[in-house]
């Protein structure tokens, strides 16, 4: 992310966040952000084209929405010339998704000024809890700006 990726204060973040994008992963897996701030993150994924042979989400899916949530969230925090890498994830997973869409909600534990934790929430289309995502993110300078 450069400085010119990065969000001023006075920005609307879902715009921002839409026109830098989450990457091809998440593109490919349909994962879209429908509310974005310091303080709370949304996306919402199709269980269509995500799921295991048994027709359930798959286990990575719930994983990669958190995992984009989390590192989205803590590079908005790292702000200019820095850069949020994380390094610890893990993954409760407490249901099942079969049909329609899934929807996470990420909210920060710890914002620091090298280490951020957020907590993911996803629940199913009848709000039941399926999994619960917690990842640490290093905030390092930007290889390109040290």
């Amino acid at each position: 992310m450069t400085d010119s990726d990065r969000a001023e204060p006075d920005t609307d973040f879902l715009a921002w966040t839409r026109a830098r994008g989450a990457g091809d992963l998440a593109d490919k897996m349909g994962i879209e952000f429908t509310e974005f701030s310091l303080e709370r993150a949304v996306a919402r994924m199709p269980v269509e084209g995500n799921t295991q042979p048994a027709m359930l989400l798959h286990g990575g899916a719930y994983v990669v929405m958190g995992e984009s949530l989390g590192s989205m969230s803590a590079n908005l925090h790292a702000g200019p010339g820095k850069l949020a890498v994380g390094i610890e994830i893990n993954a409760s997973h407490t249901g099942s998704a079969t049909s329609g869409y899934v929807t996470a909600v990420c909210t920060p534990i710890h914002l620091g000024r090298t280490l951020t934790t957020h907590e993911i929430v996803v629940t199913d289309d009848r709000g039941r809890r399926c999994s619960t995502i917690r990842i640490t993110n290093l905030i390092l300078d930007r290889p390109d700006t040290a």
